[in-house]
């Protein structure tokens, strides 16, 4: 079994020959990201591996399927860059619906931290031997509610931590996991009460057509002034053009994103020596109370051992018997959801 393996990065090819040599499968690292142009290096491989900032619409699709290619490898949960209705009777689209959820709800909370306790100013003041605390001065989780969109694993491992810090919850989710309502301290509520009273509102839940922009204007607007903003989830999730406005306005007190809606050119990459054309985005990191880092939330030691594992059992289950739990219906969620009426 040979796989097209697309956007290799050193950590990706590190864990991964680590299972392909006990499996029969063979990778081939490409540096560059599968598109229209790119998809003709997939010409006598029976799989791509793909990741978040792959193009697989339904040109790369048609391509693929010309080039004999019979599965397409997701080494990751999101599949907003993939047309999966297109896909129907092409090729096989399998993911991996989880990994370690503790490698996103930890960074979030970090995120989250450094951003109310003003760390990354103190650790540059330091370095300057600037012990001023002028401007540093932050606020206590305890007793703040946070509102969480999304509880699946990720949301719910970051609701156990914010119960740690002595917060209170407010949740939304299309599919509530009733279990974790205890009527008190963790509640499900609609979105415009999450809006209204959340201190911090974090997102963790899937990019689908009813997320899309799920914080634009009109929910900056009906939430608290000062409210945190966290996306460790999809981009697209949040409208960055009508954050930037909150934050201008003073009514987001503060905002950490490791996605961006417009990612794709720019993340995993060293943009450093360019000039990033992406007004927004500059203006977003030029702000004292954002911070943005490059999508790196996954990358723990144990998330990429999880990903190349189950990437890995995905691929051999779809070339030596054709199914496997973990692939996407034409809805759009796993083959089992869909058995069981949650397809989303």
């Amino acid at each position: 079994m040979k796989i097209a393996f697309f956007d290799a990065k050193s950590y990706d090819k590190s864990s991964f020959e680590a299972y392909s040599s006990k499996s029969g499968i063979e990778f081939k690292y490409f540096e560059t990201k599968l598109n229209e142009d790119t998809a003709r290096l997939a010409g006598g491989f029976d799989g791509v591996c793909v990741f978040v900032n792959d193009t697989v619409d339904a040109a790369v699709i048609d391509k693929l399927y010309e080039l004999g290619v019979k599965v397409i490898a997701l080494r990751c949960a999101g599949f907003n860059n993939v047309d999966v209705k297109y896909a129907k009777g092409k090729l096989h689209i399998v993911r991996v619906p989880a990994y370690s959820p503790y490698a996103v709800a930890e960074h979030t909370i970090a995120l989250l931290l450094t951003s109310i306790r003003r760390i990354h100013k103190a650790y540059i003041r330091s370095r300057d031997f600037n012990f001023s605390l002028s401007g540093m001065t932050g606020f206590d989780l305890h007793g703040k509610t946070v509102g969480v969109i999304g509880t699946g694993k990720i949301g719910r491992v970051f609701i156990d931590i914010c119960k740690g810090f002595g917060m209170k919850v407010l949740a939304f989710d299309k599919f509530p996991a009733k279990e974790i309502d205890n009527g008190d301290t963790v509640k499900y509520c609609s979105l415009d009460e999450l809006f209204e009273k959340s201190d911090i509102i974090s997102l963790h839940c899937p990019l689908t057509e009813e997320t899309h922009h799920i914080i634009d204007d009109n929910a900056i607007d009906k939430c608290k002034k000062g409210v945190v903003i966290l996306n460790t989830s999809r981009g697209a999730l949040v409208d960055a053009e009508a954050l930037l406005e909150g934050i201008k306005s003073r009514k987001v007190g503060a905002a950490c994103l490791d996605v961006y809606e417009e990612e794709a050119d720019l993340f995993f990459e060293d943009n450093s020596q360019h000039i990033v054309e992406d007004d927004i985005l500059a203006r977003l990191i030029s702000m004292p109370n954002v911070i943005v880092t490059s999508h790196q939330a996954f990358l723990t030691e144990e998330a990429l051992d999880n990903i190349a594992e189950t990437t890995v059992e995905n691929i051999k289950m779809i070339l030596e018997n054709g199914q496997c739990p973990n692939e996407l219906c034409y809805k759009g969620g796993n083959t089992e959801d869909c058995k069981n009426g949650k397809c989303f």
